[in-house]
């Protein structure tokens, strides 16, 4: 029996571990959809991996930028959508910002995002009820949706027990 990821790991979790599984994942995922896993794509995708908050695309390109040439952003706008269209990152609406993704589920799945506002840590929680809720709504008013986002910012486990 597998035992599901946390939420939000433990300060003390084996980030290097963590962050060489997420690529793992990533290369898996690429190669059964018979996609490049380019190494700007890879690079944008460690850059999200070196924490488990969310960076801007500029921030990629500062963190990009420290070990080589700075690259254009649109470049790295490319490499998040296709990141983002392949499931192994995320866009927080709130933050216009991106999150590196290691769980297996479709794009049409709904998740929430948990943000904590004492760390910036952000955590992802499946919310199928929430959208078949709100696909019901949304359909009983004649609406068609195109895009659901459910962020939840408030303070993760880790830093209310530090408080």
């Amino acid at each position: 029996m597998t035992l599901a990821k946390p939420t939000f790991p433990a300060p003390d979790h084996d980030h290097g571990r963590c962050a060489a599984d997420a690529l793992d994942h990533a290369e898996r995922v690429c190669a059964q959809r018979s996609q490049k896993f380019t190494p700007l794509r890879r690079q944008v995708l460690q850059a999200l991996l070196a924490s488990h908050r969310p960076l801007g695309a500029y921030e990629i390109i500062e963190e990009l930028a420290k070990a080589a040439a700075r690259p254009a952003p649109i470049t790295i706008y490319r490499a998040l959508e296709f990141l983002m269209a392949n499931g192994l990152v995320h866009r927080i609406e709130s933050r216009n910002a991106y999150l590196a993704c290691a769980q297996d589920h479709d794009n049409a799945a709904l998740v929430a995002f948990l943000i904590c506002e004492r760390c910036g840590a952000v955590g992802e929680v499946p919310a199928a009820p929430i959208a078949e809720s709100l696909k019901t709504a949304a359909s009983a008013s004649g609406f068609a949706p195109k895009l659901s986002v459910v962020e939840i910012t408030g303070i993760c486990a880790h830093c209310q027990q530090v408080a």
